[in-house]
C-alpha cells in the first residue's frame, strides 16, 4: 500500500508541474506567425503543442524526417521549411515507441501538425496529427516560437 501511495504521488507531481523550453524573441515569434509562404520549392511545417494542463510537466522530442527539431512544452511551436512535393515524416517520442505521421507536402504551402500528450502507464506519452490550416493558424497564433535544439533522446 505504501509503494502504491508513493507511485501515485510521483505520478501526480509529474503531471502537475509545468515544463518550459527556451523560446525565441518576440520579433521572431511574430515573424513566424505571419504565415508567409515558404521559399521557392519548399513547404512549411508548423508543429505545435496546446497549452493544456494534461502532461504539462512533460517535455517531448519532435522530429522531422528523423532529425530532432527540439523539445516541446505547453504553448510552444516550431516552424521548419522542407522540400516541397515530397513525403515527410513528423514524429514524437512516446512511452513505448515513437508516434509519427507521414505528410505529403506541396511546394508553397503551409502545413500544421499538433502534438498532443496522452496519459501512459508510467509516463505520459505523445502523439501527432495533421490539422486543418485554418485551425492550425488559429492555434499557433496563441503560442511562442520554441528555439530549435537538442532532443533528450
Amino acid at each position: 500500500m505504501k509503494n502504491l501511495s508513493l507511485l501515485l504521488a510521483a505520478l501526480a507531481l509529474t503531471l502537475s508541474g509545468c515544463a518550459t523550453v527556451p523560446t525565441s524573441s518576440e520579433e521572431e515569434t511574430t515573424a513566424a506567425k505571419s504565415f508567409i509562404a515558404p521559399s521557392e520549392n519548399s513547404s512549411g511545417i508548423y508543429v505545435y503543442r496546446n497549452d493544456s494542463s494534461v502532461g504539462a510537466a512533460l517535455k517531448k522530442d519532435v522530429f522531422i524526417n528523423g532529425e530532432c527539431i527540439g523539445q516541446t512544452a505547453p504553448g510552444v511551436f516550431f516552424y521548419q521549411e522542407v522540400e516541397g512535393n515530397k513525403e515527410h515524416s513528423i514524429s514524437t517520442e512516446s512511452e513505448f515507441s515513437p508516434n509519427d505521421v507521414t505528410l505529403y507536402t506541396e511546394k508553397g504551402r503551409l502545413y500544421f501538425v499538433q502534438q498532443f500528450i496522452k496519459l501512459g502507464v508510467f509516463v505520459g506519452g505523445a502523439g501527432v496529427e495533421v490539422v486543418d490550416e485554418t485551425v492550425g493558424k488559429e492555434e499557433v497564433s496563441k503560442y511562442k516560437l520554441a528555439v530549435k535544439g537538442t532532443c533528450a533522446s
